[in-house]
């Protein structure tokens, strides 16, 4: 049985953008991990996010798309994820990009799964935070974006992002202690089963991204130490 978003412990994001053979796919996909997220910052096309559903689809692993791109948003996954970049430097990241992509394919995706996220860009030098013009916060701003997220706006999903880099466990804890409904989603710097353990303590889920195409055997480590 596929899982929903709300319980998801580890998660692999895959990058439409990059390239996989199909036998580290194969080991991704039947790993153990709960679910596979398709998304990235830039480069992201119809065909390649098609591609690589289709390749997924052999195998009995939830398909979450991460609608970042509007020319790459199609049917056929089983959940949606609309991320906004809350400490963007313009609302284009925060809502507007959001909106243009439902005002074209939000009937595709009526009777789907579409759940936001809340997005907090930590890695200052990260592509998405160029991208996005994000902010650079303070640990108190971090947490009072978090609980914004999570108690005025109502999101299901509160993502801290490092892209890249692994972040700070007490921060991601702290944030963790104030969040009331919002599912706490971590992504970057996972690279090794001692980092996803120590973060999964912490997080609700886990995001592995980066490691699967640099060390295999690594990024297949994360998913036994989050059990």
């Amino acid at each position: 049985m596929l899982l929903p978003y709300n319980e998801w412990r580890h998660v692999f994001k895959l990058d439409p953008a990059k390239d996989i053979e199909e036998d580290v796919l194969q080991a991704i996909a039947t790993s153990g991990t709960d679910a596979i997220i398709v998304g990235g910052t830039d480069d992201i096309t119809l065909d390649a996010t098609l591609d690589l559903l289709m390749r997924l689809r052999r195998y009995p692993v939830a398909v979450a798309l991460e609608v970042s791109e509007l020319e790459a948003a199609t049917m056929g996954f089983d959940t949606y994820l609309t991320p906004s970049v809350l400490n963007s430097g313009t609302l284009e990241h925060v809502i507007e990009k959001q909106v243009e992509a439902l005002e074209e394919v939000g009937h595709m995706l009526a009777h789907a799964d579409l759940v936001g996220e809340g997005y907090i860009v930590l890695n200052p030098d990260a592509k998405v935070a160029h991208v996005t013009q994000a902010k650079r916060l303070t640990d108190d701003t971090v947490i009072a974006y978090a609980q914004l997220a999570d108690r005025v706006f109502r999101m299901p999903i509160i993502y801290l992002e490092y892209s890249g880099i692994y972040g700070d466990p007490k921060l991601v804890a702290s944030v963790k202690k104030v969040l009331k409904q919002g599912r706490l989603f971590y992504g970057g710097g996972i690279d090794s089963g001692e980092r996803a353990k120590e973060m999964s303590a912490y997080a609700d889920t886990i995001i592995v991204g980066n490691i699967i195409y640099e060390n295999l055997e690594a990024a297949l480590a994360t998913v036994a130490a989050t059990r």
